[in-house]
């Protein structure tokens, strides 16, 4: 029999992370928060520098090594 699993992964402060759509990334970034009641995550985005705020509803967030 298969089976869907979702595991899910608590994103944290300090980790690297990628955030995708359909197949093309659009982030790439150090986490700097969480907002864990809104579930949000705002990111320092390694191509520009500047701080963002990312949708893990609306994006495929994968944590990713240094």
């Amino acid at each position: 029999m298969i089976t869907d699993k979702v595991q899910t992964v608590r994103i944290q402060p300090g980790d690297h992370i990628e955030a995708w759509h359909n197949g093309k990334l659009f982030h790439k970034g150090r986490v700097t928060d969480v907002v864990h009641s809104l579930e949000l995550i705002w990111i320092r985005d390694a191509r520009t520098g500047t701080r963002k705020l990312l949708d893990p509803d609306a994006l495929e967030i994968i944590r990713v090594r240094d």
